[in-house]
């Protein structure tokens, strides 16, 4: 636990922190026990959400956390053994998110009141990521005549059921195939962050 002292000042300073210090905190401040390695802490201006990878199914498990159903499968259909992991994996997602639910609650409460901003949590199993709560902010924005048809374009074609819908569509687009730049751009925003940290104090 962080003492009094700490999360008091941290809380008058919240609006200061800086994704490092935020994601300190939580490196710090979530059980060891939880996950394997450390979490994945990704924050913008309103939300935090912490990805944790769950320790792997050991020998033996497989059966019992997939159901004998879905070993049965793996040893005679092709294609049955993603089934089986895709049932592990939700499995134990949701044996963790039920046994978890009063901490993680509970170390919400205290990010909130720290930076003002919502936490959502989400686990990687198997190769699988499911995200438990995820918040969905409401984003105004400008835009031409022509960027406004392609919205209309998506809506018109079934893609999307609104513009707000379709313009959410073109970010998700953007983002799984653009993944390695906004990657590179993320971490060269970090690094900026940190130089700036380390600067003399105004």
């Amino acid at each position: 636990m962080c003492n009094h002292n700490y999360m008091s000042t941290a809380k008058e300073n919240a609006p200061e922190d800086s994704a490092q210090q935020v994601r300190g905190w939580f490196l710090g401040r979530l059980p060891d026990a939880w996950f394997e390695g450390q979490p994945e802490v990704v924050l913008d201006r309103e939300e935090i959400t912490v990805i944790g990878q769950l320790p792997p199914v050991q020998a033996g498990d497989a059966e019992r956390e997939g159901g004998p159903e879905a070993a049965a499968e793996g040893a005679a259909e092709e294609g049955a053994a993603e089934a089986r992991a895709d049932a592990i994996a939700a499995g134990r997602s949701r044996r963790f998110r039920e046994e978890t639910r009063d901490a993680r609650m509970g170390i919400a409460r205290e990010a909130e009141r720290l930076f003002d901003r919502k936490v959502s949590w989400g686990v990687v199993c198997e190769g699988r990521k499911v995200m438990f709560t995820t918040l969905s902010v409401p984003v105004m924005t400008r835009l031409r005549q022509s960027e406004r048809r392609v919205l209309d374009t998506l809506v018109e074609a079934g893609v999307a059921r609104s513009r707000s819908d379709a313009l959410g569509w073109c970010v998700r687009l953007v983002g799984e195939h653009e993944d390695s730049w906004l990657t590179a751009l993320r971490d060269a925003l970090r690094t900026v962050e940190q130089v700036r940290a380390e600067g003399p104090a105004s």
